[in-house]
């Protein structure tokens, strides 16, 4: 049996609040904890309701999305945060991962690509869709295309740790590599290992900051 996944939601959009909640509570692998109009007591929440995973809107008023990102994050570092947006806003989606986001995902995404996208987070993936992956490939500098011999990556994990950038699932590196999941998870772990850092949002986030990819 799965475990159940426990979601919180900040969306300043009432009917959008509405459909993303009705969602989450209509897959049986999730629990709606909450569902707010605003991440004014963001960290009060977090603190009472103890969510796994949180659907948090960049823009919304008073804290926008950024900052309770930036605030949750700091308090609880294992809290997974996946950022919905209206638009492909670069300076949001590069602030929103180095700020330890684990997803950024569009808001007019298909249902079924939102719930795919909660359960590789849950699982320790890194979700975005394909044209924010992209946009955070054309933010880092060409002339950075290798990695530091002082990371000592081998050729594989770098291509890995490549994928995961773009946004690739433990499921969709399986496939582009043509391996198991089991093996993909043991490069993971030697890559988390060699980067220090103990989740993938970190090593995402490491990876843009240092250039890594």
């Amino acid at each position: 049996m799965e475990d159940i996944i426990q979601i919180v939601i900040y969306e300043d959009n009432p009917d959008l609040l509405q459909t993303l909640s009705e969602l989450i509570l209509s897959v049986r692998e999730f629990n709606l904890l909450g569902a707010f109009p605003n991440a004014e007591n963001a960290l009060t929440d977090m603190e009472r309701l103890k969510p796994e995973i949180v659907l948090m809107d960049i823009e919304m008023p008073g804290i926008n999305g950024k900052d309770a990102l930036k605030k949750i994050k700091s308090k609880y570092p294992d809290t997974e945060i996946i950022m919905l947006t209206v638009f492909e806003d670069n300076a949001n989606i590069f602030e929103s991962i180095k700020s330890g986001a684990s997803g950024y995902i569009l808001k007019r995404t298909p249902p079924d690509k939102i719930i795919e996208s909660i359960k590789d987070v849950k699982k320790g993936g890194v979700s975005m869709t394909p044209s924010v992956a992209k946009k955070i490939l054309q933010l880092l500098p060409k002339s950075y295309s290798e990695i530091p011999e002082s990371v000592n990556l081998s050729p594989r994990e770098t291509q890995i740790l490549t994928l995961l950038t773009r946004g690739f699932s433990y499921k969709m590196i399986s496939s582009e590599l043509t391996v198991s999941i089991d093996t993909v998870r043991t490069f993971i772990k030697r890559i988390y290992k060699k980067l220090h850092v103990n989740s993938m949002t970190e090593a995402v986030s490491k990876a843009i900051n240092d250039r890594l990819v």
